[in-house]
């Protein structure tokens, strides 16, 4: 059955592994160079500063936090690795790009990442015009998502009603936050069908056709 939507006057969607499919690998390239930095820093084996960020990952809710804090890493420097990246991996996808332009309401980008990274993925995969704004990490003072600062500093920014706002995400504990806050709750990706947790409120394993079947509201 298609998800009732009618209700949703805003769409805040998470960027990576949300806008495009987990399957396409580019995450990885990510981890890659953030391991490699991580070991860089510590000085530690590859395996072990793998599990380092990993932890810093689960206990910050990103990386560069931990590093920031045990290590006195500038972000700058630390987004800077991934300013580069090879954008291959990406594709346009003209069924989601019809999907997200038929959302009545603001349509805003709420992601750990930085500006620069969300500009380049979001131009890469042609989505970049179909947004308001794109709600970075520097713009929650580097406290990420699942952090309640970062929601209160996406709401001090942008006036988000939860009651009509909508959150699509790939992260399972982002979404809990934004649940308590009151807001619609999307889990993206191919782990999404399997996934048990109250505060999920609807399930997609592929954002385009769940977006393009959605109840939405009706133009007045």
């Amino acid at each position: 059955m298609s998800a009732d939507l009618r209700h949703v006057e805003t769409w805040l969607f998470d960027l990576d592994n949300t806008l495009y499919p987990a399957e396409s690998g580019f995450m990885r390239q990510i981890e890659g160079r953030m391991t490699a930095y991580v070991e860089k820093v510590t000085g530690l084996a590859p395996e072990e500063a793998y599990k380092l960020q990993k932890a810093y990952l689960a206990e910050h809710g990103l990386t560069l936090i931990g590093m920031m804090k045990h290590h006195g890493v500038d972000p700058a420097e630390f987004h800077a690795l991934f300013h580069d990246l090879s954008l291959d991996a990406l594709a346009h996808d003209p069924e989601l790009l019809a999907a997200i332009e038929r959302l009545p309401g603001r349509r805003l980008i709420f992601t750990n990442a930085d500006d620069v990274h969300a500009e380049r993925v979001l131009e890469r995969l042609g989505l970049g015009h179909l947004f308001d704004d794109v709600f970075h990490i520097a713009l929650t003072d580097y406290n990420p998502k699942p952090s309640r600062r970062a929601f209160a500093a996406m709401d001090a920014a942008h006036g988000i009603d939860p009651r009509v706002t909508a959150f699509f995400e790939d992260s399972l504990r982002n979404l809990e936050p934004a649940a308590e806050l009151g807001m619609t709750t999307v889990l993206v990706g191919p782990h999404a069908p399997a996934a048990d947790a109250p505060f999920v409120h609807h399930k997609t394993d592929k954002l385009a056709p769940f977006l393009g079947a959605a109840q939405l509201k009706e133009a007045a």
